[in-house]
């Protein structure tokens, strides 16, 4: 099992999401964050001062799988959420060493 982690913009959570489901992805996490890369923030001017936006509003989406569904998930993920420009965001796999449904008490892939 794996844990895929994305970074995106926010405005492409809908496409991410569809794109996920469309592959079989039966459920997602995702949290509002902020945080910089390359871009490192962005300036910005309200009513004639300019100031520094550091930290870029970011989504990020978690999702478990099983590992034969890893390589359909990042390529989804990467199909919808690029725009081509900076800022695009960024993929991550991890092991996923234990799962366990609350509910009903399966373990493993199962509870996925």
């Amino acid at each position: 099992m794996k844990l895929v982690e994305a970074i995106i913009k926010p405005f492409k959570l809908d496409e991410v999401k569809d794109a996920l489901l469309e592959i079989g992805v039966q459920g997602m996490t995702v949290t509002e964050v902020k945080g910089f890369g390359r871009q490192k923030g962005h300036k910005e001017t309200y009513r004639g001062t300019e100031y520094t936006i550091e930290f870029v509003p970011k989504v990020k989406i978690e999702v478990a799988v099983t590992d034969s569904l890893v390589p359909r998930v990042i390529e989804a993920i990467t199909r919808s959420a690029k725009t081509g420009s900076i800022g695009d965001g960024k993929i991550f796999v991890r092991d996923l060493s234990a799962a366990v449904r609350i509910r009903t008490g399966e373990s493993g892939e199962s509870a996925l």
